[in-house]
Formats: C-alpha cells, structure tokens, sequence
C-alpha cells in the first residue's frame, strides 16, 4: 500500500525553494523531514505524514503555493510487496490433491478402454479368424467363375445340336453364363444379408 510519493525533479527544486525561502518560518521538525527526505538517494520519497504537515503549515500561514504544485511531477511510491513463504505442509497437501485430481481424470478419460481386447487383437486366435473369413471369400469367388465358366462352357458345347454357326453357339453361350452368373450373384447376396443378421 502506497505511503508516500516519489519525488520528480520540479517537486524537488520547489522543495528545495521552499526550504531556502521558509527557513525561519516552517516547524523544526517538518524542516527536517524534509531536508532528510531531498537528502535521500533516488528514490526521493516524502511521506504522506510529512505532505499533510506541509499542506497544513501552508494552509495557516496562508501561502499561496499549494501542494499539489508541489507534487507537480510526483507520483505514489508503491513499495514491493513481499510474499510471505509457503507453508510446506499446505505445499504438500495441494500436491496430493493435484495428484489425485489428475488421476481421476486420466481414470475418467480412459474408463472406455478395455485392456484386454487390446491385447487379444494381437493374438492368434483373430489371425486365425481373419484366415478363415479370407479364406470363405477366395472360395466364394472361385466357385462365382468356375460357375460362369462351367455354365459358359455347357452351353457351348449343348448349342451344337441347335446351331452351326459358331457366333450364334457363343452368344447361346453367353446369354447362359450371364443369367448363371446374376442367379449366383443374386443367391450370394441373399447368403451375405443373412449373415450380417438384415431381413
């Protein structure tokens, strides 16, 4: 808390005027608190104390300087304020706490995780199942062509005793591969909407 004021160089030469002119006239011991204050070393300070008792001498012997011209230049003196030192026992209990609150957190932040499925998607277990699962599709779309081309080739060989001409046995051929194939596309989409449990 502010309790006196830092003196600039117009409030010191006014000061210092005061004092050369008022000798007689200003109290002993204001006198000396002022010549102590200009005597200071930077910072001049001159307390609030001493700037009432100069307003007040001022004020009565009807002087007309004022103190606020003065203090022209002047500002508070704001001393530092000094923390006093922690107290480690309440140092200590805040660290506890803070500890405990981070360790809700992280506890709240990861209370979703479950470790073991963590670990158990490494295993070979899921190798396994993923093998298998690969393994039903290689053999899905092996069975698709092999149809296809089964289909294709029956009817090739079937369209002999209705047609001679070679393109008309092949068109034969391939309208009979692409209806096998949508029927076996159609039957593996029914087999998969099964599976993944959709009407």
């Amino acid at each position: 808390m502010a309790s006196a004021f830092v003196l600039g160089d117009k409030s010191i030469n006014k000061l210092t005027e005061l004092l050369e002119k008022n000798d007689s006239r200003l109290p002993e011991r204001l006198r000396e608190e002022l010549e102590e204050s200009l005597g200071k070393p930077e910072p001049t300070t001159l307390s609030f104390r001493a700037a009432r008792t100069l307003q007040k001498h001022l004020r009565d012997e009807g002087s007309p300087l004022y103190l606020h011209e003065l203090l022209d230049g002047a500002s508070l003196h704001l001393p530092e304020v000094l923390k006093p030192p922690r107290n480690p026992v309440l140092v200590a209990r805040l660290e506890r706490i803070k500890n405990k609150l981070a360790n809700e957190e992280y506890s709240r932040i990861t209370r979703n995780v479950n470790t073991q499925e963590i670990s158990r998607n490494g295993t070979l277990a899921d190798f396994g199942r993923e093998v298998r699962s690969v393994k039903a599709v290689v053999a899905t779309v092996f069975n698709f062509v092999v149809t296809v081309v089964a289909a294709f080739a029956c009817s090739y060989m079937g369209s002999q005793y209705l047609f001679t001409d070679t393109g008309a046995r092949v068109l034969a051929a391939v309208i009979a591969a692409s209806v096998v194939g949508l029927a076996e596309l159609y039957v593996l989409v029914r087999t998969m909407e099964g599976e993944l449990g959709e009407p």
